[in-house]
């Protein structure tokens, strides 16, 4: 029986990229060779590479705008590290909403000044912090959109005359947002767009080379444009499997279709959470993620009957994170809203044995 896979990542992707990447797996484009083992600097393979460039920029509504995409390697943990080293000459600010958030301000502590400009850490990063002040003279604002382990979603993002940085790695491609104003984006595949292995990163070319520290080729933006993310061997599986999900992404009726489903899921979900005496969300009603549900049971006694109803139908991967807790039901962009459906059926059932 195939699962109901709320996996936090890596995670579901559509059934149909599965099949099709498979196939390549066997025999890529008819080639009698594997996609995994053809060189990258075929004609074939570099076709994906510069396809799967474009549909990420089309989708986002980035092209012509100035921006590039690249598809790299090191996850969003070493774009942590790229992003200060690229755009950090004195002082960058940081909204500190989570693990991953904390995770980059240290990073970037490296190559200068970091401003805190807000943290919800005083109640284990549960809500958003609003009202915070951007100081002058900032490199740039680093922002982190949704935050996985904790079930937080930024719903506005702060107009300012800065660059504007985003970690968006557990809900790209999820909402329709004005991405232009964004200067810089990435995300990790394995959430929304393909299996672990590559990172999308998605740059204005304006901001570049302001900083002046002598960047190592393999951590420069630049060189890696400049090479059309050929500058060293590309995860190859990871970026024909992330182009067939773009693809699939927009034969749906690309972002604003998606984003439809997906606040079906969530509304459904969340209903059941607040309106089931059983279970209690966790993170703030007006902060929380459509990408990842948190949430406890109210009597922890009753955890062993919960967990044996959900696996019993088939659900995958709704523990919680060891920061939080309790459950967490991830529900990206190819989790069907049966799924979903299956999920509160088993919390009704549970709220008639509690």
């Amino acid at each position: 029986m195939k699962k109901h896979n709320f996996s936090a990542g890596p995670c579901i992707l559509p059934q149909e990229v599965f099949l099709k990447a498979s196939e390549a797996v066997m025999d890529f484009n008819g080639s009698g060779l594997s996609l995994i083992e053809v060189s990258h600097r075929s004609k074939d393979f570099v076709e994906v590479m510069e396809k799967a460039r474009n549909l990420a920029l089309e989708l986002l509504g980035l092209e012509g705008k100035g921006y590039k995409a690249l598809f790299l390697q090191g996850g969003a943990s070493l774009e942590f590290l790229m992003v200060a080293y690229n755009l950090l000459e004195t002082k960058a600010g940081y909204l500190n909403t989570g693990t991953w958030s904390s995770k980059a301000l240290k990073e970037a502590r490296l190559f200068g000044e970091v401003i805190e400009v807000g943290s919800s850490k005083d109640e284990n990063f549960n809500y958003i912090p609003k009202g915070y002040t951007i100081p002058n003279g900032l490199d740039y604002l680093h922002l982190t959109s949704n935050n996985t382990i904790f079930g937080t979603q930024l719903k506005k993002f702060p107009k300012v005359d800065i660059p504007l940085v985003c970690d968006m790695s557990s809900d790209i491609f999820s909402r329709q947002l004005d991405f232009s104003q964004f200067d810089l984006i990435y995300a990790g595949a394995q959430k929304n767009m393909g299996p672990a292995g590559t990172t999308l990163v998605v740059v204005k070319e304006d901001i570049l080379g302001k900083v002046s520290r002598e960047i190592p080729s393999m951590l420069d933006y630049k060189v890696h444009i400049s090479k059309d993310s050929m500058f060293n061997t590309p995860a190859v599986f990871a970026v024909y499997t992330s182009m067939l999900t773009l693809e699939w992404l927009k034969n749906l009726g690309g972002i604003a279709a998606i984003e439809e489903i997906n606040e079906k899921k969530a509304q459904l979900l969340y209903s059941e959470i607040d309106l089931n005496p059983v279970f209690e969300g966790f993170a703030k009603k007006e902060d929380r993620s459509n990408m990842n549900a948190t949430f406890n049971l109210t009597d922890s006694k009753l955890k062993d009957t919960f967990d044996a109803l959900w696996k019993e139908a088939g659900i995958n991967g709704i523990n919680g994170h060891r920061s939080v807790g309790g459950y967490r039901a991830s529900m990206y962009n190819a989790l069907p809203l049966e799924s979903v459906g299956v999920l509160v059926d088993v919390m009704s059932e549970m709220e008639r044995k509690g």
